[in-house]
Parts: structure tokens; C-alpha cells; sequence
């Protein structure tokens, strides 16, 4: 489970920023660098990324699996839950590159510059079950968030293969299959402008309804995938459009306050154990454990682009607060 939710500032910053809802923290800042190779669980398939990134992961086996992050050239993922939607891939294609749903994230930022650029090479990946994997790879069900510096913002899904690129002018995620079921619920409680209806909304529209708000009803504070995604859209259209990176960031932690999911064992055994945010433009890592209140920043530096090992960021998990006697 887990909520994203794309702000475009009015300097044209594109922030992404989400909630990781799981089990426990296993998430650390991260830096990539170029070339880096590693080894795919599926079939031992050796991969080298082209682009350095920073963001969300941890060491995992021959290869570093990252949940959410921005490569250098400004392209943003993010992965999350896809409860019932995924339709893998049992039997291999040869000359495909074949991966476990869990890399697909990190194989988009080494590999891919943008949108545009991950579409023209789509039919070439396959995301595959664990029947015929050398070795135990699970069955994960995970779609795949994205932006790029040119506000174009998609939602990748694994319901078919080649994969389906979903444009996505609303810029909000959870973990429903039915996206469209998704958006006619949210038709509830907004009214949609007519580019929108249309299938039209032009680049780096910062909002997709109206405005007009008047006899519609509020949401529920239900932390269901539905209840969680109408929640975030309605809220991210009625606040006020951030003038630029700060500012977005602000937005973007408030807003997610209303869909973090509290710790509550007795109730529900997962939790908001993060939240973060990429912003495609100053190529920057926002990063705050459950635990903490504040927020750490990691930033891919030009000097970082000479680094030739990955480096991992620890960040505890704990109360920090500025102390004022």
C-alpha cells in the first residue's frame, strides 16, 4: 500500500513525492553511479546502467533494489503495490530482457532518460513469475509511477505485455487495479475541466478539475487504495499551487499527511514507514522515516557523477527535533 502524488510548482519544478506503506523500514537514501553493473535474480542476466541516480533502497543480493528515485537526467519512479492488477510473464522470450517486478524500477533509472525514452523501448522488457526463475524471485505485484522534466506523467502497469504506459494528468497513484473506476469515483467529489473529459489535458497542467467544489461531498478518511487516492486528488486540486521547489515540498508533506497511514498493530499490519520526494529538476532526494520529523536531503551532485561505487545513507529512525534551551 502506498499513495503518490506528482506537484508541478509555478517555476515548473516537478515534485513526486509518496508514501511507502509496508511491514517495516527497510529504506535508505542511496547513491548509483554510472555504469554500474548487477546481476538480475531472474535468470543471473548481467545489466550495466547508463545513468547514475540517487534515491530510496537498499543492497539486495548481486543488485541494489530501489523503490523510488531520479536518475541524472531528471527522469523520476516510483514503484507501489498493484493488488490483483499484474499479469506476469511465465515463459521467457528470447532476446527479451526479462527481470523480476521489483527491479523494473531501478532498471528504468539506470537505462532510460525519459518517458519517451522508456516507451520506444517497452516491447523490449518482460516482468516474469517465479516458475521458471533460477532463482526465488516471489510473485510481487507492482506498478510504476513516473515523470520526466518535461511533465509528461505516466503510470506503467504490468496487465499485459508490452506494457501498458498509462498517461496520467492527475499526477496520484495508490494501489487499485482499475484506474478508470478510480477516476469516476473521484468524479464524486470534482467536477472535470473538459480537457480532462477529453483525454486533451496539455503538458504540465497543474490541475485537472475545475475548482468548483460547491454540493460536491468530502472524502472519507478511509486508508483503503480507494479512499486513499480520492482523498490525495481532492485535496491536491483544491490547495494552492507551490511557487517553486520549497514550496512544493511543503505541499507535497501536507497533502501526504492526509493518506499516512498511522503504526496500529492491532488493527492493520502495515504501516506509512516513509515518505519521499524527487524533484526532476535540482535532481534532489527527500527522504523522512516514520519515526523522525524532520526531513534529510540528498542531491546528485555534478561532482558525484565522477563517484564509481554506490553509497548508502544512514538515516536513523528516530525523534530529531531542534532543541531551543
Amino acid at each position: 500500500m502506498c499513495t503518490s502524488i506528482l506537484q508541478i510548482a509555478k517555476d515548473g519544478s516537478h515534485v513526486l513525492a509518496r508514501t511507502m506503506d509496508w511491514h517495516a523500514l527497510y529504506v535508505q537514501p542511496l547513491f548509483v553511479p554510472r555504469n554500474f553493473q548487477w546481476q538480475g535474480l531472474y535468470d543471473n542476466a548481467v545489466h550495466t546502467n547508463r545513468y547514475a541516480m540517487i534515491g530510496g533502497g537498499g543492497a539486495h543480493d548481486h543488485e541494489i533494489d530501489v523503490s523510488d528515485g531520479v536518475n541524472e537526467m531528471g527522469l523520476s519512479v516510483q514503484k507501489l503495490t498493484f493488488a490483483n492488477g499484474s499479469n506476469l510473464v511465465d515463459t521467457p522470450t528470447p532476446g527479451q530482457v526479462h527481470l523480476a517486478p521489483y527491479e523494473f524500477s531501478f532498471y528504468l533509472l539506470g537505462h532510460y532518460a525519459s518517458v519517451a525514452d522508456i516507451e520506444a523501448h517497452i516491447d523490449e522488457i518482460q516482468l516474469m513469475t517465479n516458475r521458471f526463475a533460477v532463482n526465488n524471485i516471489g510473485d510481487s505485484e507492482l506498478h510504476f509511477a513516473v515523470v520526466d522534466r518535461t511533465g509528461r506523467t505516466v503510470v506503467i502497469e504490468p496487465t499485459h505485455f508490452p506494457m501498458r504506459v498509462r498517461e496520467n494528468p492527475l499526477g496520484v497513484v495508490t494501489n487499485s487495479k482499475d484506474f478508470e473506476l478510480q477516476l469516476k469515483r473521484l468524479g464524486q467529489y470534482v467536477n472535470y475541466t473538459d480537457d480532462f473529459q477529453a483525454g486533451t489535458v496539455p503538458l504540465n497542467a497543474p490541475r485537472v478539475t475545475t475548482g468548483r467544489f460547491s454540493g460536491k461531498p468530502v472524502p472519507s478518511g478511509s486508508f483503503t487504495p480507494g479512499g486513499r487516492f480520492v482523498r490525495a486528488a481532492y485535496y491536491k486540486e483544491r490547495a494552492d499551487l507551490p511557487a517553486d521547489e520549497d514550496e512544493a515540498i511543503i505541499s507535497a508533506w501536507h497533502l501526504l499527511d492526509s493518506v499516512t497511514v498511522p503504526r496500529s498493530s492491532q488493527y492493520r499490519p502495515t504501516y506509512s514507514v516513509y515518505r519521499a520526494a524527487t524533484v526532476c529538476e535540482s535532481l534532489t532526494y527527500y527522504f523522512q522515516p516514520y519515526n523522525r520529523l524532520d526531513t534529510v536531503q540528498l542531491r546528485l551532485t555534478p561532482e558525484m557523477l565522477n563517484w564509481t561505487k554506490p553509497k548508502f545513507y544512514n538515516v536513523p529512525n528516530q525523534l530529531s527535533v531542534t532543541a531551543l534551551n
